[in-house]
């Protein structure tokens, strides 16, 4: 990425004085419906590869459901840390 020349940079500081009823935003269309927005869309957690060992049954009825069994999991144990927020999270990041 290109450095800003000073013009840039003065261009800039001018637009951040300008109250905000100043700015035109005319060629900016308004979105008023967000009805198709999906929440948390580019939003990916830092994974982290662990051994677990998990009972069989409950592995292979993971495995049994369509999907990625492995999401899945993931899914339930957060839905369980989100039940049990009060009681465990202390932190807005579980880790330690």
């Amino acid at each position: 990425m290109s450095k800003m020349t000073s013009d840039q940079r003065q261009q800039l500081q001018r637009l951040d004085e300008l109250p905000d009823d100043e700015i035109d935003t005319s060629d900016i269309p308004e979105i008023a419906d967000f009805s198709g927005a999906v929440r948390g869309r580019f939003y990916r957690p830092v994974k982290q590869q662990v051994t677990l060992h998990i009972d069989a049954d409950l592995l292979a009825w993971f495995k049994a459901q369509r999907g990625k069994y492995q999401t899945r999991i993931n899914v339930a144990l957060r839905e369980y840390v989100d039940a049990h927020h009060g009681q465990t999270r202390k932190r807005k990041d579980l880790t330690p």
